[in-house]
């Protein structure tokens, strides 16, 4: 794969010493001390011919031995012999200190500070495109934020709404997105209901934050502010609308379904800084690539296609999650060669190298 210079626009390097110790529940900390006891578990299901609970187990033990890894160096590490070496991957830290669970062990300071010592890198770190991260509540007027991308050279901002603030938040539409736009600066947000979650919020305001349309006031007031909304609307979404006799009629991924809803919105032409990932939803790989290699034309050249297509074709992006994926049975080498061959050299090409470099505003 080394003709194309892939961009991998949504992966994770933070690991345990960013995340609060009592995160989801004060009782698996013995689990994260000892992972052993994981495999244990898993062992005794499959004993006892539990094998679906026995295989979570494995997809959770080989998550929680990427958290365990002690630096953000050794992640990347593990993530780059998935690709060939010349591919580069936005980084997306995780300020997880204002959601509920106490405080990590890192400082959001000290996280920033380690991925910019790891683009500093001589032997990785073009390899790296640092993001830097906020939750408003913890840095309400974005000192941290604009530290990293002033001072340290970070190139796009992240954020996660379903930790409790929404995307339009008046700290971040006073002290982030004017900015951002100024600076030609991309956003990457969260945008699937599943995920962290903050400790106290609802489902219902958890919902209410991460829809693809709680976006269009903050695209309204800030038109030039390229903002991708992650995961495509998220599995839930994904699955109910494949399968949409599987869902009651009433629930929301099936009344309002958020993959629709992206593509809707997309390809309406309102939002020219609209932009989507396939990151971690597209690990369900046999149920849903057939989809949007239909969404995105298939192997057609651009003249075959009709403007619709090419709009969304040139709004997607390339992610894959890593290291979330871990929870998954497919590799990232495996995700990314099938999505190669399933899709068709030009429009990989397109969601994986061009579109990437329109995004990060790099032209």
């Amino acid at each position: 794969m080394s003709d194309i210079r892939i961009t991998n626009c949504h992966t994770h390097l933070f690991h345990s010493k960013h995340v609060p110790v009592n995160y989801p529940y004060w009782a698996l900390r013995p689990f994260k001390r000892m992972p052993l006891l994981i495999k244990g578990l898993e062992r005794g299901m499959a004993l006892i011919g539990q094998q679906p609970v026995a295989e979570k187990l494995s997809r959770l033990y080989r998550f929680q031995q990427e958290t365990q890894e002690g630096s953000q160096r050794a992640i990347l590490d593990n993530l780059r012999q998935h690709y060939p070496s010349n591919t580069r991957f936005v980084v997306l830290p995780m300020e997880l200190s204002a959601f509920g669970y106490g405080k990590p062990v890192l400082s959001m300071r000290d996280q920033h500070d380690e991925l910019a010592a790891l683009r500093r890198d001589p032997d990785v770190g073009a390899s790296v495109i640092p993001f830097a991260t906020i939750d408003p509540r913890a840095d309400p007027r974005a000192t941290e934020l604009w530290r990293a991308i002033d001072g340290l050279g970070f190139k796009g901002v992240k954020i996660y709404p379903r930790l409790g603030f929404a995307p339009d938040d008046p700290r971040l539409m006073a002290h982030v997105y004017p900015k951002m736009e100024e600076l030609g600066l991309p956003l990457m947000t969260h945008c699937s209901r599943g995920g962290v979650q903050g400790r106290t919020l609802s489902d219902h305001w958890a919902d209410r934050y991460t829809d693809p349309e709680a976006y269009i006031p903050v695209m309204k007031a800030f038109p030039k502010l390229r903002i991708c909304l992650a995961h495509f609307g998220g599995q839930k979404d994904w699955a109910a609308y494949v399968n949409p006799d599987r869902v009651t009629p009433f629930a929301d991924e099936y009344r309002d379904n958020w993959q629709i809803k992206i593509r809707k919105m997309i390809c309406s032409g309102k939002y020219p800084g609209l932009w989507t990932d396939i990151s971690y939803t597209l690990f369900h790989f046999e149920d849903y690539v057939p989809f949007l290699r239909l969404f995105l034309g298939g192997e057609a050249p651009d003249q075959d296609v009709d403007e619709e297509t090419k709009l969304l074709r040139s709004r997607v992006l390339f992610g894959s999650d890593f290291y979330m994926t871990r929870q998954e049975e497919l590799s990232e080498r495996a995700v990314c060669f099938r999505l190669r061959n399933a899709l068709g050299e030009d429009v990989f090409r397109q969601i994986a190298e061009e579109n990437p470099v329109q995004w990060l505003g790099e032209v």
